[in-house]
């Protein structure tokens, strides 16, 4: 719904009748409304409307549906439009006014890059943040008049900082279904590609988030220390596309754990470390990414981190009195339906641990947390500690006074970063 601002009276006006699965985000530039829309278009198309116009067929399409182009915000300036597109999984700024359209440039083939503070409607500047593996977050000013990027501030790093002494990568795994699963890499150029480089993979792959590179000084701690840091883009993110998404969610969710373990399988067999120094770490949906691919793949890794995982899916996913969890069935399914139920719990953590060997384990949740009640965790661990062979420990770290987040303040969230580092270091006999 829309009004006049500058009419204290006016009355809110209908945009559009809502539609199930129709999803449609509106700007305006003060002349027309400019609508993201998915209307037969999965990846999303670009319409454009006048103001006192806002019915659906009124609408004129400006940018067609690409399958390999997301369209996923636009901006509207009183000369320009920026649209926010990602391709092959990396975000783009396309600014449209009048006859020019163009992309903004960046050097790098593994970054972040988003729209911030421009408050000035009346303006020939784009103000828009950057960060990469290696860059440390910067804001921009970009001049369309002399196509000039100006750097306006960047994130210091405290103990001195030579982006020049590392370097990232962004590599292509093909998975066993022949999909390409792209994946980012940062360590230190001096480091040699050998088998025995320890290397932490990250993954998530759930709810359309899509996990771009980005900057993390305190993960120096890692890469001075010789580790290589890696993302898994998987399936049930975003990263290509609204159908990268689909195709890892409902019966399709094993698509996610494959993804993931295909990339650490790839990164082994092409040299980059071995499954002795091989890691792996996920919270929330990515803890039960952890406690899948453990569970199907107990080998490949050296230790997992698993933070608030959740993964007593079934269990769960049939407490309707718990607030999230009817809403949770479009992701997972609703397992009442005995298909959905049987999928579900052919992958579900908890009710999947065998008696076989499991990487050494830090499980960590939060006594107050209201997404992943911290019992999920408790009795997941305790069944892994009864089932399990081998003697790798399985760490449980309940923090009392937090939630799912876990802990906040400027610094004591890096106590728990400290302990997970801690688990990484002493199962790589690294001492200082």
């Amino acid at each position: 719904r829309y009004c006049d601002a500058n009419d204290s009276d006016a009355e809110f006006k209908l945009f559009e009748l809502r539609k199930r699965d129709h999803l449609y985000s509106v700007a305006d530039d003060g002349r027309h409304f400019y609508i993201v829309s998915n209307d037969k278009a999965i990846n999303f198309r670009l319409f454009k409307t006048d103001l006192d116009k806002t019915e659906r067929s009124n609408w004129l399409e400006m940018i067609p549906h690409r399958k390999d182009v997301l369209i996923e915000d636009v901006e509207c300036f009183n000369d320009f439009i920026v649209v926010e597109e990602r391709m092959k999984g990396m975000i783009r700024h396309r600014l449209i006014s009048g006859e020019q359209d163009c992309y903004l440039d960046f050097d790098e083939d593994a970054y972040m890059t988003f729209l911030v503070d421009n408050h000035e409607f009346n303006t020939r500047k784009l103000r828009y943040s950057y960060t990469s593996l290696t860059t440390p977050l910067s804001v921009f000013d970009y001049d369309l008049d002399t196509k000039e990027h100006i750097l306006l501030k960047e994130q210091q790093v405290t103990g001195g900082y030579d982006k020049s002494l590392y370097t990232s990568e962004r590599i292509e795994v093909i998975a066993r279904d022949g999909t390409r699963v792209p994946v980012s890499l940062v360590y230190k150029k001096s480091l040699k590609k050998k088998r025995n480089n320890p290397l932490l993979l990250y993954g998530y792959g759930s709810y359309g988030i899509s996990i771009d590179p980005s900057f993390s000084s305190v993960r120096l701690s890692l890469l001075d220390r010789g580790f290589i840091y890696a993302i898994a883009h998987i399936r049930g993110g975003q990263e290509l596309g609204r159908q990268w998404y689909e195709d890892g969610k409902l019966l399709k969710k094993n698509n996610t754990f494959n993804d993931f373990v295909d990339c650490g399988r790839y990164l082994v067999t092409r040299g980059y470390t071995s499954p002795e120094h091989l890691y792996a770490m996920g919270g929330s949906a990515g803890g039960l990414l952890m406690g899948a691919v453990i569970n199907m793949s107990w080998d490949l890794f050296h230790g997992v981190i698993a933070a608030v995982p959740f993964v007593d899916v079934v269990t769960t996913m049939l407490d309707e009195s718990i607030p999230l969890t009817t809403g949770e069935w479009d992701e997972w399914g609703n397992p009442n339906d005995k298909v959905y139920y049987d999928y579900i719990k052919s992958y579900s953590p908890y009710d999947n641990v065998g008696q076989h060997p499991y990487p050494s384990l830090l499980v960590t949740t939060g006594l107050h947390d209201s997404q992943v009640q911290y019992w999920e965790p408790a009795k997941w661990v305790a069944k892994l500690r009864d089932l399990k062979a081998g003697s790798e420990p399985v760490y449980l770290y309940t923090n009392m006074s937090t939630g799912h987040g876990g802990a906040s303040g400027r610094f004591e969230r890096y106590r728990e970063t400290a302990l997970e580092y801690a688990f990484l270091l002493d199962l790589e006999g690294i001492k200082d």
